[in-house]
């Protein structure tokens, strides 16, 4: 039997539970969304849950049918006997669907949840509409597991202090074993080939603080080798958990990305929103007088 769920729930979106591969799954949906609004699910980071991405998600639910798993193993859904690594967690993405009976959707990730994303284009390249990647992670700038640690106990003094209430019980949940496993998981995933291999609108936001992110210099270099309809968003101020610590300037380039519509700053929400066209190894700011990426080092 599912555990049963808190008394006052701590989001504006639904608190579910399913069961999925003989599994107790936990999830969060959005309560009223338009008939005909497109699917998007959030998918959330390295030994977390659902739930610090809820601030932007929340600002979305009611354009889209928005969905927040904790993926099995992570947050409150239940383990399975073998750890899911990042193939396996992409898999279980697609059952998760099915299971709420959506064909497709766009999916939105923070970290972890990037690769997660790639891996479900490789498989299921039919069922994502485009990709929202926020601060993704795993790669070799993030080798070996001590210079990840440093860099997330970096990070974690520039991220909102309120963070780490929401955070500390997901990674104390998730566990020691668990963590080694999956960060060697995701130091084998071939990142950098599945986001060559996007063939579908996809939307790269960075923050200018993220101590996990390659240089600049970096982002140019991959950017090269882009042969899709990709822009990339750097968000000024801004570390690694986007989703929790400006959901207002996320929220306002997911909705211009999701309408075709150019990348403007929100004047309302902390932090500034530059906008570059990755294309066919183009690296274009939006006018003539924009600010290179390399700037925000």
């Amino acid at each position: 039997m599912a555990p049963r769920l808190p008394r006052h729930p701590a989001s504006a979106l639904a608190e579910r539970w399913t069961t999925m591969d003989g599994l107790d799954l936990f999830y969060r949906e959005s309560q009223n969304p338009p008939p005909d609004a497109p699917v998007m699910m959030h998918l959330h980071g390295f030994g977390l849950s659902g739930r610090y991405l809820l601030p932007t998600a929340e600002l979305l639910q009611d354009e889209f049918r928005t969905y927040v798993p904790d993926l099995p193993g992570f947050g409150r859904s239940v383990k399975p006997a073998k750890a899911l690594d990042v193939p396996g967690l992409a898999h279980a993405a697609a059952r998760f669907m099915d299971d709420r009976g959506a064909s497709s959707a766009t999916l939105v990730g923070n970290s972890m949840g990037c690769p997660v994303i790639l891996e479900f284009a490789h498989h299921y390249p039919e069922r994502i509409d485009r990709a929202v990647l926020v601060s993704p992670a795993g790669g070799m700038h993030n080798q070996p597991l001590t210079r990840a640690m440093s860099q997330l106990a970096r990070d974690g003094g520039r991220e909102p202090s309120a963070l780490v209430r929401v955070a500390t019980p997901d990674y104390l949940r998730f566990g020691v074993s668990s963590t080694a496993k999956m960060f060697s998981a995701l130091m084998h995933y071939p990142s950098l080939e599945r986001l060559l291999d996007l063939h579908i609108p996809t939307l790269v936001v960075l923050g200018d603080r993220d101590p996990l992110m390659p240089s600049p210099a970096r982002v140019k270099e991959i950017a090269s080798h882009i042969d899709n309809q990709m822009v990339l968003v750097v968000i000024e101020g801004a570390a690694h958990a986007i989703n929790f610590s400006h959901p207002g300037e996320l929220a306002n380039i997911i909705r211009q990305f999701m309408a075709d519509r150019p990348i403007v700053d929100d004047p309302d929400s902390p932090g500034h929103a530059r906008a570059y066209e990755l294309h066919r190894g183009m690296l274009r700011p939006p006018a003539e007088d924009a600010p290179d990426p390399q700037d925000s080092a």
